[in-house]
């Protein structure tokens, strides 16, 4: 016993210690990561990114969902809330299975890296793999949606030397030429590098 009252002293602020340094690596965790989606936040996509960018086959996506708004108005923000959640895993799972990552970059837009071999078929992976994949029908409780995205790819290949901000660019242009045009995904594959 007089053992145990000697080490209280030292034990004490040391449990203190572990506890409050649990406390801010859980919260730093958190801050990390999207509540809704569990994806990576912006920041540490950007950071990450910037890592995995090294790799040859490295590609970068831009997503986001069609008619969202509509959703949210029709059916309300907590299904909708169930549709974000629910694409995030979707797109979690063929990001994993390719090597690669995604953040929910805020509203219904993500973002991803991933490695596609220089002979992958962008059809077969975007159209038939990622874009059925997101689509697929989704039971809320309330109702059953298929939420729908355009995707705007730059793989590094299309861009030789191109920056993070400059590859994202040309997946957020092409992202946009494809929910103009009503198309699946479009690729970025003009070199707009500012000067």
């Amino acid at each position: 016993m007089n053992l145990i009252l000697q080490a209280l002293p030292v034990a004490a602020p040391t449990v203190g210690w572990v506890t409050h340094a649990c406390f801010l690596a859980r919260r730093l965790r958190s801050a990390r990561r999207d509540p809704l989606t569990g994806l990576m936040s912006r920041a540490e996509f950007t950071a990450r990114a910037l890592r995995a960018l090294r790799h040859p086959h490295a590609a970068v996506l831009l997503l986001d969902l069609n008619g969202f708004k509509q959703i949210n108005d029709t059916h309300g923000h907590a299904v909708g809330d169930q549709v974000i959640a629910a694409v995030g895993r979707r797109l979690d799972t063929w990001c994993t299975e390719h090597a690669g990552f995604a953040a929910r970059l805020g509203g219904d837009e993500f973002a991803a890296l991933v490695r596609l071999a220089p002979e992958a078929d962008l059809d077969t992976e975007l159209t038939h793999g990622l874009s059925a994949r997101l689509s697929a029908p989704l039971d809320t409780g309330r109702t059953t949606l298929t939420p729908h995205a355009s995707i705007g790819i730059c793989r590094k290949t299309f861009r030789p030397g191109a920056s993070l901000p400059d590859l994202l660019r040309g997946a957020d242009e092409a992202m946009y030429a494809a929910k103009r045009r009503g198309e699946h995904w479009r690729p970025g594959t003009h070199l707009t590098l500012a000067s």
